[in-house]
């Protein structure tokens, strides 16, 4: 039982952090592309 509670727990770690750097991946890129492209001054 114990282990199925650890395997449990690490793969939603691992789901966690898998999340996490997408969501700062795709934060990252919405920055530079902010950044990057010109203001629209319409």
């Amino acid at each position: 039982m114990v282990k199925k509670l650890l395997v449990i727990a690490g793969l939603l770690g691992a789901a966690v952090y898998v999340a996490k750097k997408v969501k700062d991946a795709n934060d990252e890129r919405a920055l530079w592309h902010e950044a990057t492209t010109s203001p629209d001054l319409r």
